[in-house]
């Protein structure tokens, strides 16, 4: 039923030029029935350069790949596969996920900093059900602070005091994303905000920085440690198919 609402919104020219962005973004896409897409970030600071690897060769050209890289999607078929992340020097597997791809989704695969010196391989399943006609920005967040605990995250315009708002993504805790795997990113407009993460369940800021959303952004924000010290974060923010790495932001309090 979805599919065919979404064909009848399609006989209208002017809905069809607006769906076809491009990249990561198509008409195939937003009509869910695009091969499945994969993507890889890189965000351990200070890990070594990795290889991701579909079974067993290397998948959407992802080689020596360093800290703050992220790839464009890549299409994969719907079989289920292996993905693995070997360090490029010694070959040493560092994560390991087995996962079924879905057809029109999205599916992003993120090397992220576990426990001491362990990595974690971090699944996150996009449904991607976004309509023909819309152009807002979809952001989503994930928790990767191990020395921080689980965080609230606003989202606001630059005069918003949070004291009066609820956050935008609520209780996220290490190593997970909010909206979880399997559910759609959060819709926002195009447009200058502030983002600021709290500890849980208060106002107590331990991030804050401006941020600019564009139109139609697939906009991932990863929390990381800046330091070993409790609650001191960085940002990694993930615009899907750039072409740039990821863009690392400071705290500026």
């Amino acid at each position: 039923m979805k599919f065919i609402h979404k064909i009848l919104l399609a006989a209208a020219p002017v809905l069809l030029v607006a769906a076809c962005g491009g990249g990561d973004d198509s008409l195939d896409d937003r009509l869910d029935i695009a091969d499945p897409k994969v993507r890889f970030i890189h965000a351990i600071p200070a890990g070594p350069n990795v290889d991701l690897y579909r079974n067993t060769t290397i998948a959407g050209g992802v080689t020596n790949a360093p800290y703050r890289y992220a790839s464009n999607y890549f299409e994969v078929d719907t079989a289920p596969a292996d993905y693995i992340v070997r360090t490029t020097v010694g070959s040493l597997e560092v994560g390991r996920i087995n996962f079924n791809p879905n057809r029109g989704n999205k599916h992003t695969l993120i090397a992220v900093p576990g426990e001491a010196t362990t990595t974690n391989l971090l699944y996150i399943d996009d449904p991607y059900d976004k309509q023909l006609t819309a152009n807002n920005a979809r952001v989503r967040i994930v928790n990767a602070s191990f020395n921080a605990t689980n965080i609230d995250v606003y989202l606001t315009g630059p005069t918003v005091d949070i004291a009066t708002v609820v956050p935008n993504f609520a209780a996220a805790g290490f190593r997970s994303a909010v909206p979880a795997s399997s559910a759609n990113s959060v819709d926002f407009t195009a447009g200058s905000y502030v983002l600021r993460v709290t500890t849980a369940g208060t106002k107590n800021v331990i991030f804050s920085a401006p941020l600019t959303v564009a139109s139609n952004a697939d906009l991932l924000l990863l929390t990381l440690p800046n330091s070993l010290t409790v609650n001191d974060v960085k940002i990694l923010s993930v615009v899907s198919d750039s072409g740039q790495p990821s863009t690392e932001i400071l705290n500026q309090p």
